[in-house]
């Protein structure tokens, strides 16, 4: 195994070694120690949201009380304040079951008045997946690794960020940010692949648009596909399917380039 191959089962195997691992991409779920954690154990719908919420600030500095309460409860400070402290014990409960009373949180950390999740020995999914998207930008000039580094992260995108929560406020721009960063992923590893496997540059672009049917790389890239396959009906077909979609969903027209690149399967 080469050093890069010995990168991507290191990222892997981070998932294993994890004593909390944390899906958010598609579905929510948590294990501990490899055991599912049932919906149950939480109790409260608040504790989930406020872990959830934990999780989506896990980059941002500690953040103080009153600013999560106020992100999250639109409720007054006495009722936000001790529905905070409940569902801050469910949370350390269902992380450390064995955590003695007055110790303090391994995972949850506080400072004063603020908190914070401590992402030590925690493995969640939307970090591995920007990890071996990284990677795979990184060695772009092998192709064969960043192959499968991209394959690694694609598998990861269950589907949207937490999709439980869709209509908050606070998940919005890591959903939006992750979901970019997969299509991204989607369309490199189609077009590393288009010479070779036209087909499977099909699929990939096909799978881009039932994340996001206006995007217009994947038209692109589809018609790229079919024209090297010899179906030009079906690479005109295409541009027509981006066409009318765009109109719709933004009342625009194709880029120049895509523009361009149905001219040139007109005249060839």
């Amino acid at each position: 195994m080469n050093p890069i191959e010995a990168h991507i089962q290191a990222l892997k195997s981070k998932r294993t070694r994890a004593a909390i691992q944390v899906q958010t991409l598609g579905n929510f779920q948590v294990w501990r120690e490899g055991v599912a954690v049932p919906t149950k154990e939480w109790g409260r719908d608040k504790t989930i949201q406020l872990f959830q919420f934990f999780v989506t600030a896990r980059r941002r500095k500690a953040l103080h009380k009153e600013q999560i309460m106020d992100r999250l409860w639109n409720e007054d400070a006495d009722t936000s304040d001790a529905v905070f402290k409940v569902a801050l014990h469910g949370i350390n409960k269902i992380l450390e079951p064995n955590k003695k009373s007055h110790a303090e949180a391994q995972f949850i950390v506080r400072q004063g008045v603020t908190y914070q999740l401590n992402t030590e020995g925690v493995w969640i999914d939307a970090d591995a997946l920007e990890s071996f998207i990284a990677l795979g930008n990184q060695y772009l000039t092998e192709p064969e690794v960043a192959k499968m580094a991209y394959r690694e992260a694609i598998d990861l995108y269950q589907g949207i960020y937490l999709p439980n929560r869709l209509y908050e406020d606070w998940s919005s721009d890591e959903r939006e940010r992750l979901q970019v960063l997969a299509l991204g992923a989607i369309i490199t590893l189609a077009e590393l692949l288009l010479s070779e496997n036209p087909m499977e540059s099909i699929r990939l672009a096909q799978q881009a648009l039932l994340i996001d049917s206006a995007w217009e790389d994947a038209y692109r890239l589809q018609m790229e596909a079919y024209f090297l396959k010899g179906n030009r009906p079906m690479a005109i077909k295409t541009y027509q399917q981006c066409e009318k979609v765009l109109d719709e969903e933004f009342g625009i027209e194709p880029l120049p380039e895509t523009k361009a690149l149905l001219k040139k399967i007109k005249s060839q």
